[in-house]
Order: structure tokens, then C-alpha cells, then sequence
């Protein structure tokens, strides 16, 4: 009696695995779970610290803040000082006045009346004053003006002027206005007039 043969010709062995070498695919996403973790963070740090590389450089430099208003302050100064020397007087006042005084007695001394002896040797040098002190106090309002009118012109600042350079330069704006209405008064006899000769008696 023939019996039959139930056996499969081929078994297939359950405890054979494919390798990775037998599936790419797989081998490659295996490869990618296993990869570093910490690789996907390297370019978020690296963000971070070109942050704040950035918020370092945006910090203002010592020096640089010291260094800012130095031009426009220093005139203010100027402007201040001009308002007071015109209001003062300056060598320079003096000089010329002298110098008027000397050249009026030159010309009044081969014999001239009194009044025209007061007009050349006193009214003249007294002139000269109130000139120059007038000249100096132009020079302090001009000097003044510029300061404030210079931000709005040229290439606009990064930071505000400062309040005190302001102050300062609005101080020499009015001691130039004062010095000019003083040196004004000065010079057309408004606050003291010439001395006048009194009249011979016979």
C-alpha cells in the first residue's frame, strides 16, 4: 500500500530574520531612529547664540555715549560765554575805545569847541563800546540758534539732544538778546545821553 508523503517538500525556518544587509529600507530608517538625539537641537542653539551675539553687539559702548553731544555742547558753551562777555565787556571793547579816545584828543587839539571835544573824545570811544559789545552778542545768539536748529537739518541723530545742551544754548540765545538791546541803547544814547557843554557866561 502506497502511502502518501504529508511532509512539505520546503519548510520555512521561522527563527531566520532578515538581516539588514537582506532589507535596505529597513536598515535605513533604523539608521535614522538611531541617531543621535541631540542633533536636531545643535541648530536651535545655534540660533540662541547668534541671538544673542546680536542683543551684545545692540549694547551702547561706554565710550561712545560719552563721546555723544561733545560738539554740540561745547558750542552751547561757547554761546553762553559770547552772551556774557557781551554783556561784561571784552579787552577788545577797551582797545578800540582807547584807541577812539586817543584819536579824538589828536583832533581836537589844535583848538575846537567843548561839544565837539565831548563828541571825539568821549562820544566816540563810547560808541566803539556798545559796537563791539553789539558784535559779540549777535555771535552769541547766532551761535545759539545754530545749536538748536542743527539736529533738524543733515543726517538725523540716533539719540535726542541732550537737555542740557539746550539749556545751556537757549541761555546764550538770551543773553545775546539782551546784550543786543544793551549795546543798542548803548550806542543811540537811549540810557545816557552825551554830556552836553554849558554855556560860556560874559
Amino acid at each position: 500500500m502506497r502511502h502518501m508523503n504529508t511532509t512539505p517538500s520546503k519548510t520555512t525556518d521561522l527563527s531566520k530574520t532578515a538581516s539588514p544587509a537582506d532589507d535596505p529600507e529597513k536598515s535605513t530608517a533604523d539608521a535614522a531612529v538611531t541617531e543621535d538625539p541631540t542633533a536636531t537641537a545643535a541648530p536651535a542653539e545655534a540660533t540662541d547664540e547668534a541671538e544673542d551675539d546680536d542683543l551684545e553687539f545692540d549694547e551702547p559702548d561706554p565710550f561712545t555715549e560719552a563721546r555723544h553731544g561733545v560738539g554740540a555742547g561745547a558750542t552751547a558753551v561757547v554761546s553762553a560765554a559770547l552772551g556774557i562777555v557781551a554783556l561784561t565787556g571784552a579787552w577788545s571793547g577797551r582797545v578800540a575805545a582807547e584807541r577812539e579816545t586817543l584819536m579824538g584828543q589828536i583832533q581836537t587839539a589844535g583848538g575846537s569847541s567843548a561839544a565837539q571835544q565831548i563828541s571825539e573824545i568821549y562820544g566816540d570811544a563810547w560808541h566803539t563800546t556798545a559796537l563791539v559789545n553789539g558784535v559779540f552778542a549777535v555771535l552769541a545768539l547766532l551761535v545759539g540758534a545754530f545749536v538748536l536748529a542743527r539736529p533738524a537739518f543733515g543726517t538725523p541723530a540716533t539719540r535726542p539732544q541732550p537737555a542740557w545742551i539746550r539749556a545751556v544754548a537757549l541761555a546764550g540765545i538770551a543773553l545775546g538778546i539782551l546784550g543786543v538791546l544793551i549795546s543798542a541803547g548803548m550806542y543811540f544814547d537811549l540810557f545816557l545821553s552825551l554830556p552836553v557843554a554849558g554855556t560860556p557866561a560874559g
